[in-house]
């Protein structure tokens, strides 16, 4: 029986046998407005990256048509837009080159073969771990190669296949341009660059219109109006378009090939699906669709490379530009991208003489514009700071000069040697400036660097004043306690010893007593406490208060470390918010229980978050008789006068406030305990009024019923901060986003809420090992 339907008696008539339902291919309004974007902005680039590698021009075309309906359908990207990639370009062209068309496209096969086996293997994780510099400086030279090219065609000319040769072809080129090249390629890139400059009001209404579809366009009807003479796009016949062929050729040279284009075509797949994760996961307004399945990503894009390459078409990856379009479009489903690749089926079959009046020199200039743009100073400033320039540096210069593979691998193999160095390479001195004992450490203090260290100290006199300056970030447990001890047999003949860090400053000095705190800026805060005889204590927190209080003596002498260790750190950063007022970007709506440490769990600092902490993290309804006004104050405050950008209400693991609302007992006194709580019972009733749909976490079932209820809470309390009048003028406007947000102490783990409304379902959030690359930045 259905449990929609009413109970049968003895007297009730038998129910008739509801028709089979017949499911309903559903298209949301949002995916096809997004799929016209995404096919707006593909079908240039297509063409333009097939002429870019040499390849027939219906080769963009089959491949992004391919990418958007088996790579949409299959992979575990549902919004991620795959098709023919710039990042691609050198490999496919250097194929060409070396082993002609068809063996191009049976090497594509295989790679989408290799592709599935890895997939297969579930190890698309693991593609992650290769270091963002060579990422970027991969893609960087990669841009460089395709943007040397095309300036050849954007100046009338044919590119070769080097780079080195391209550059020494240059100056010749430039003595022989073809002027209606060079107007059209300039016209290509004004209007490329200006279309999205054009101020409001009209611009916003404009740049609707991708960018690159409205330079091509322009280009195109300057051409046929001027009526220039120029090399046009030439789609031959379909009939006589080249399949896949068996590569020829020596072994290890198509291995290597087909390593090349599997390495390439993964990596910018993944990284680009986690990029697309997270600019799907920061928007508002369409529902939101789960997170990527990386080894699912990977078999999808193994099988479009498979019928991509059968068909006669070009590789295919993950596009970051056109899944930016699909995200930012409101695509709420993998329709939207298999929709755009039915569209270019369509103008492949129908167009084909709109797209043959398209200058070649217009299509070289779009392509270069798209190579220039890979060398991103956003990822050049990123890797300065983090000092990894030499591998950048050697990745890109490698990829320009050898070819990708050898790039790739000349770059992890210099990030290898650089992660070395710094692991191994430690010069510790030892000199004396009137009569001060100096001994400087300079790189990671490992237990490779403690004999050498362990020298140095004893070279410092008994007795003496030293000070030991560490410029490094990192000290094992084996040099920490060579340092440690050495220190502690010092200060015990009479010396004095000082130690620093130089990287932040903080000197940690002393000289031997017992009447002092000896923690030092590494010692754990797990659990910390001084180590201190009581009387001292005692007459600590009698100094100050008149009485013995051990917990007194506590909150001073953790004022006292703060003024000593961090003041000094952060008084500069303090310093400029007191001059410019605070600025929060988050309200952050939490419960007040002393394992809950928002800086912590949010890695925030002074200035990131507004916080609002109370039992239970409760949003009490606005409008309620005795409603209590402090937290719809804060809320208030936040959203008109702060104005934060999101709201987070974070319920965690064994909360009290959840426990006392289970054993609650009906008619109890209305304790301010009590009276609070009632806030909480909307959750409870939530629970027990058969919801449709019980909260839950994804990785893994609820635990007990104080989580299940926790969780419930957080939803619960989203609702009630919707119905607040400032927040709900927030989110019409579009000016506020509301997260949900579940914490387990046990674990130390995240959990966001997934969707809102229907929906209460947590993910896991687990930060990926290596850092994503800029959404866009890969086209």
């Amino acid at each position: 029986m259905s449990a929609c339907a009413p109970p049968r008696t003895e007297h009730s008539p038998p129910h008739p046998t509801p028709p089979p339902r017949r499911r309903r291919f559903r298209v949301e309004g949002a995916d096809v407005s997004a799929c016209i974007a995404v096919f707006l902005i593909a079908l240039p680039l297509s063409l333009g990256i097939a002429l870019a590698t040499g390849a027939p021009l219906q080769a963009g075309l089959v491949a992004a048509a391919v990418g958007g309906i088996v790579a949409g359908r299959i992979g575990g990207c549902p919004l991620q837009v795959s098709g023919p990639a710039a990042g691609l370009t050198v490999v496919t062209a250097d194929l060409i080159h070396q082993y002609g068309w068809r063996a191009t496209c049976g090497i594509t096969v295989l790679a989408g073969l290799a592709q599935l086996g890895l997939g297969c293997l579930k190890v698309a994780r693991g593609a992650l771990a290769v270091s963002p510099a060579v990422v970027h400086g991969m893609l960087a030279g990669i841009g460089i190669t395709i943007a040397v090219a095309q300036v050849h065609i954007v100046l009338g000319g044919r590119p070769d296949s080097s780079v080195l040769t391209n550059l020494r072809a240059l100056p010749a080129q430039l003595a022989h341009l073809d002027p209606a090249a060079v107007v059209i390629s300039a016209l290509t890139l004004t209007l490329l660059l200006a279309w999205p400059r054009i101020p409001d009001p009209v611009g916003s209404l404009l740049r609707k219109v991708p960018a690159a579809l409205v330079a091509v366009v322009g280009a195109t009807v300057a051409a046929a109006l001027t009526g220039l003479t120029l090399p046009r796009v030439d789609l031959p016949s379909w009939r006589s378009h080249a399949l896949a062929g068996l590569p020829q050729g020596p072994t290890l040279g198509i291995v290597a090939a087909v390593l090349t284009t599997t390495l390439v075509c993964s990596v910018q797949s993944l990284l680009g699906a986690v990029a697309v994760d997270k600019l799907a996961a920061g928007r508002t307004g369409p529902a939101r669709v789960g997170r990527s399945d990386l080894d699912r990503e990977l078999l999808g894009q193994g099988a479009a490379n498979i019928v991509s390459g059968a068909l006669g078409g070009l590789p295919v990856a993950g596009v970051a530009v056109r899944s930016t379009a699909n995200v930012n479009s409101g695509a709420v489903s993998r329709n939207s991208t298999m929709l755009h690749g039915g569209l270019v089926v369509i103008a492949a079959l129908l167009l084909v003489p709109l797209l043959e009046q398209i200058p070649l020199a217009s299509l070289a200039a779009l392509v270069m514009a798209v190579g220039i743009q890979m060398v991103s100073l956003n990822h050049i400033r990123t890797v300065t700071r983090h000092r990894e320039v030499p591998v950048y540096a050697a990745t890109t210069l490698g990829v320009v000069c050898l070819g990708v593979l050898q790039g790739v691998l000349l770059g992890i193999a210099v990030a290898v040697a650089l992660a070395l160095h710094r692991l191994t390479h430690t010069r510790i001195t030892h000199e004396e400036k009137e009569g001060v004992h100096h001994v400087l450490v300079r790189g990671q203090l490992t237990f490779l660097a403690v004999p050498r260290l362990s020298r140095a100290l004893h070279r410092v006199p008994h007795g003496t004043r030293a000070v030991v300056e560490l410029d490094g970030s990192f000290m094992d447990h084996a040099a920490y306690e060579a340092l440690q001890d050495w220190r502690s047999s010092h200060t015990a003949r009479g010396g004095s010893a000082e130690l620093k860090d130089r990287r932040t400053g903080v000197r940690s000095a002393g000289t031997p007593s017992s009447t002092v705190c000896r923690c030092r800026p590494w010692t754990p805060w797990r659990n910390h406490r001084c180590d201190m005889p009581a009387a001292v204590m005692s007459k600590g927190a009698a100094d100050s208060t008149g009485a013995s209080h051990p917990e007194t003596h506590e909150l001073a002498r953790g004022i006292s470390s703060f003024q000593r260790n961090t003041a000094p750190l952060v008084r500069e950063e303090l310093a400029r918010l007191a001059r410019e007022g605070q600025r929060p970007s988050q309200l952050f709506l939490t419960c007040a229980d002393s394992r809950l440490v928002t800086s912590m769990i949010t890695a925030s600092g002074p200035g990131d978050l507004f916080v609002v902490r109370n039992v239970g993290n409760l949003v009490p309804p606005p409008g309620q008789e005795h409603a209590d006004d402090s937290v719809a104050a804060a809320i208030e405050y936040a959203v008109d006068v702060l104005g934060v950008g999101s709201i987070t209400v974070c319920g965690h693991s064994g909360c009290g406030a959840m426990q006392a609302l289970l054993a609650a007992e009906p008619g109890a006194a209305p304790t301010p305990l009590r009276r609070w709580l009632r806030y909480g019972e909307p959750s409870l009733a939530r629970l027990a009024g058969g919801h449709p749909e019980r909260p839950r976490l994804a990785p893994r079932p609820v635990a007990d019923a104080v989580e299940e209820l926790s969780l419930a809470n957080v939803v619960q309390q989203l609702a009630h901060l919707r119905a607040h009048e400032s927040v709900a003028r927030a989110l019409a406007a579009g000016a506020l986003e509301l997260h949900g947000m579940y914490f387990h102490v046990g674990e130390a783990r995240a959990y966001l809420l997934g969707g809102e409304g229907e929906s209460a379902v947590f993910h896991d959030v687990r930060e990926d090992v290596r850092e994503a690359p800029e959404v866009g930045s890969l086209v």
